[in-house]
């Protein structure tokens, strides 16, 4: 791994502000960024490891272990908030049997919580596998799952 995230690095040494786009190719290539990266992004950018661990932990589309096969992220924006967005997350934790930001132990599942998806006037909203939802509550939640494998 050390050999690729460095060719990764070599790609993107030339873009302003490379950081980002770097860690945008090392999660879409394995998945996560793997705190083992963060010296060797470190060195090969001449930044901290402090500075790099930030800019890891700030964005929350960055995660430091494998997501599960999906991804349920559920709306907190004021507008989801306000129709019921508390007891879709309570309801998606129950069901998974995890809290907001883990994943389920045989990997199926990560819960994940985001501040606005852009679709306030249909909340509650999540978003699975990268497709948007609107006016999710549990069963509707579940038989989306469920049916993630049909599409």
């Amino acid at each position: 791994m050390p050999d690729l995230v460095r060719a990764i690095v070599a790609e993107h040494r030339t873009t302003r502000g490379a950081l980002l786009p770097i860690l945008h190719d090392i999660q879409d290539r394995f998945g996560f960024i793997d705190p083992d990266v963060v010296p060797i992004l470190a060195h090969e950018l001449n930044m901290s490891r402090a500075d790099v661990h930030g800019v890891i932990t700030f964005y929350t589309d960055f995660h430091d272990e494998p997501a599960g096969t999906a991804t349920v992220r559920v709306c907190r924006g004021e507008a989801c908030q306000s129709v019921g967005a508390d007891k879709l997350v309570a309801d998606a934790e129950q069901v998974f049997g995890v809290k907001t930001g883990q994943t389920t132990p045989d990997r199926s599942v990560t819960l994940r919580q985001v501040f606005c998806l852009g679709n306030c006037a249909l909340g509650p909203a999540a978003q699975i596998n990268g497709r948007l939802y609107g006016r999710v509550d549990r069963g509707r939640l579940i038989e989306v799952l469920a049916n993630e494998g049909d599409s």
